[in-house]
């Protein structure tokens, strides 16, 4: 199944058909005048639907569809458009028909695209009966490349993450990361002989072992080497049951999203190269699956890390942070500026922040604080919380060097300066703790795998770099 992905978006077309809908975009300060200009029959028509800023913000006229929005467009505004061309039109005719958009351009323009693509997102691969989505005219050129590339990347997360276990494990997320480099001609090694791995990777091998479908180290390479080197690290732990600290079903049941740190940093990667942007990438993802067998770790086992530092385990359930530390470690040994990682972490960071806010961690306030005020700019929002060096010592007290899990309110942080202690102290580094599930259902965020972050970090870098 991982064959769809990084396909081209099928909310837009270079073409139109027939039957042609066209979308009169009206924004609130321009609707009296809008209604003034209008036919007898168009303003009967706003009239009896109750069509007006406050109330009714779609009417269908014929092939006309008129749709009022705010003065300032924002990142979803398309999406709740698309929505309500859904509920005005059949099934029938959304198949045979087109829609573009009027009486915008420029940014405007661009934000709409975007939302209407997100609007347009459904995960139906495992659906014997599909529902068609209307189909935006959006011609596929250098003008439109952000459009294409924001809503293929943010369906890459989305599809990675909703996709079951049984059809993405460490293997398949190896293929997908294969794809995505012939795209864009990067180079791709992987580390998966089990021998090498144990004494390159010991913490990533102890995680995985346990699994029949091996555990690997994925690494794609891009981009200049005269350009800065930034890596970006995606937790890749295709499921999670616990390991013998095992999940009550109640909680186990969505660990086939624990690899949304490895989605979000693939799609970044997208992005990145999609936009050319001037820096050396290097994207590194530990793919794993923390089953139950024989051969699994256990609470009070005390591996030696890539590092050399002592890991005494105290819950196999804190698996994340473990191939985390290995792969920080050797995303160091490169000598990037810049580390992002990324990861499906902590309870105590959806307990403090949320579903929808990451966590934002950083060995540098200014980038922390850039980061979080680039969020406000993308609709985008990540929050940062504190590397509070006084609760070190909660993950010091060890037989060994560390443990991977303090076992105390505040895990998120604890499990940050766990991270740290594995980053170069002369590499600045962004750690993400993100849930990567949608709930509830909004207008183009439909329940399941889910994005957040991922705009705003790669606004982030394309400020910094583009």
């Amino acid at each position: 199944m991982t064959d769809t992905i990084f396909k081209s978006v099928k909310a837009f077309t270079p073409r139109k058909k027939k039957q042609h809908y066209t979308v009169h975009i009206i924004k609130k300060k321009s609707f009296k005048s809008w209604l003034k200009k209008q036919s007898k029959v168009v303003a009967e028509l706003a009239k009896s639907h109750g069509f007006a800023p406050e109330d009714n913000k779609t009417l269908l006229s014929g092939t006309d569809i008129y749709s009022i929005v705010p003065d300032t467009i924002k990142l979803y505004e398309g999406a709740k458009i698309c929505q309500s061309v859904e509920k005005l039109l059949t099934q029938d005719t959304i198949k045979k028909a087109t829609f573009g958009f009027d009486g915008v351009t420029g940014t405007d323009a661009e934000l709409l695209s975007i939302g209407w693509g997100l609007g347009c997102y459904s995960f139906d691969t495992y659906k014997s009966e599909k529902s068609a989505k209307p189909t935006l005219v959006l011609a596929d050129n250098e003008k439109n490349a952000p459009v294409f590339s924001k809503v293929g990347s943010i369906y890459a997360v989305r599809d990675l993450v909703n996709i079951p276990s049984n059809d993405l494990g460490p293997e398949e997320l190896e293929k997908v990361i294969k794809a995505l480099a012939k795209q864009h001609d990067a180079s791709v090694k992987v580390v998966k002989d089990q021998k090498k791995l144990e004494q390159d990777f010991p913490l990533v091998f102890t995680v995985g072992k346990a699994s029949p479908r091996l555990p690997r180290l994925i690494e794609l390479n891009w981009g200049n080497a005269k350009d800065p080197k930034i890596t970006l690290v995606g937790k890749g732990v295709v499921f999670d049951t616990g390991g013998l600290d095992i999940k009550p079903s109640q909680y186990m049941r969505y660990m086939k999203k624990d690899m949304g740190g490895a989605a979000h940093t693939i799609a970044l990667a997208k992005l990145i190269m999609d936009h050319k942007l001037p820096v050396r990438l290097r994207l590194l993802v530990p793919a794993v699956e923390n089953a139950v067998a024989g051969e699994a770790f256990r609470p009070g086992d005390i591996i030696k890390s890539r590092k050399g530092l002592f890991v005494e385990n105290t819950n196999t359930d804190a698996e994340g942070r473990l191939i985390l530390a290995d792969t920080l470690t050797y995303a160091s040994e490169g000598k990037p500026e810049l580390i992002i990682d990324y990861a499906t972490l902590t309870g105590s960071a959806r307990a403090g922040l949320g579903p929808d806010i990451p966590a934002l961690f950083s060995n540098n306030d200014k980038i922390a604080a850039k980061i979080q005020k680039t969020s406000e700019k993308a609709e985008d929002p990540v929050w940062a919380m504190p590397l509070w060096q006084p609760y070190r010592k909660h993950i010091e007290k060890s037989t060994g060097d560390l443990v991977n899990s303090a076992g105390l309110p505040g895990d998120l942080i604890y499990s940050a300066l766990f991270l740290e202690s594995f980053v170069d102290d002369k590499t600045d580094w962004v750690h993400l703790d993100c849930y990567a599930w949608e709930h509830s259902g909004r207008a183009g965020r439909p329940v399941g795998g889910s994005d957040t972050g991922l705009l705003t970090l790669f606004t982030y870098l394309q400020d910094r770099y583009g």
